[in-house]
């Protein structure tokens, strides 16, 4: 498995090594010692969690107050934009986003420390989604970022159309209203 790191402290793109022939292909997607050897990274991991979405939904920016998740997301079919946002405000990338095309067909996998807001949005004509947290969903302590809020400037991919939300996302606060990290 390849590393790669962003401008985003903690932030990880992982590029497993696929073994393919005539017959398809075989990669491991998850081995707790290699993910501690190559990403420094111990939290285990507590919960996996599955996604289908059409194209054109936006699920995000989601994050946790309390009991803050750390994911590890990757697609299994279709495509999608994926993005972290640091909302650590002691972090000097604090506000800042990182976004990369999961697919199926490329295999990558990003590592989203606690303290980042998460999001994607769907780019092929449907796609299922799959994310490994190191602390269990906590409805009481959820929160969502606006998906569009200028102040972060997302570079959301060309939509047909605008992107489907859910009401939550609907209601998302914008940056400078949220309640961050210290």
């Amino acid at each position: 498995m390849k590393v790669i790191t962003t401008p985003l402290e903690g932030l990880l793109v992982l590029e497993p090594r696929v073994f393919g022939d005539d017959r398809g292909f075989f990669f491991e997607s998850f081995n707790a010692r290699r993910f501690a050897e190559l990403t420094g990274v111990t939290l285990p991991f507590v919960q996996d969690n599955h996604s289908r979405s059409a194209k054109g939904v936006l699920r995000g920016l989601h994050y946790q107050i309390a009991q803050a998740q750390g994911k590890l997301v990757r697609a299994t079919a279709g495509s999608v934009f994926d993005v972290a946002v640091d909302l650590r405000k002691s972090s000097a990338t604090f506000g800042q986003w990182y976004g990369i095309e999961l697919s199926a067909e490329n295999k990558k996998q990003m590592w989203i420390p606690p303290g980042f807001a998460h999001g994607f949005v769907v780019t092929s004509d449907a796609a299922e989604f799959l994310y490994k947290t190191t602390d269990y969903w906590a409805p009481e302590h959820e929160r969502s970022v606006l998906w569009n809020d200028p102040a972060i400037g997302i570079a959301w991919p060309a939509l047909d159309a605008a992107p489907l939300l859910s009401g939550k996302d609907q209601a998302a606060l914008l940056l400078a209203d949220a309640e961050v990290f210290a």
